[in-house]
């Protein structure tokens, strides 16, 4: 088994900053792909960023040059760099992890979400 643990969601002005933290642990062998995705009252679950575990990354056009995503291969843990957040940015974030385990099994993992607000 796997878990995918979120830090780092909270209250910010516009145009304010957050870090989003994600670690996994658990049965790893090797994660492929991790990405955030996030979900607002009313809209669709949307991918937010993607990073590949050798560092190609993908942006949804709405986040682009204001979020960035990163990763620490040794540490299992990916994060995502929120910038110049915007009245439209707020939605619970989740973590998700294509994740090869020591059994041989290929799973998706998700994090239990973290809110992120934007109000002044």
């Amino acid at each position: 088994q796997v878990q995918l643990v979120e830090s780092g969601g909270g209250l910010v002005q516009p145009g304010g900053s957050l870090r989003l933290s994600c670690a996994a642990s658990g049965s790893i062998f090797r994660i492929n792909i991790m990405g955030w995705y996030r979900q607002a009252p009313g809209k669709q679950h949307e991918l937010v960023a993607s990073i590949t575990s050798g560092g190609r990354t993908n942006y949804a056009d709405s986040v682009k040059g204001r979020f960035t995503i990163s990763r620490d291969n040794a540490k299992n843990t990916v994060y995502l760099q929120m910038n110049s957040l915007r009245p439209e940015d707020p939605a619970v974030y989740y973590c998700n992890a294509d994740v090869v385990e020591y059994s041989s099994d290929y799973a998706e993992y998700w994090g239990q979400g973290t809110q992120v607000t934007v109000s002044s």
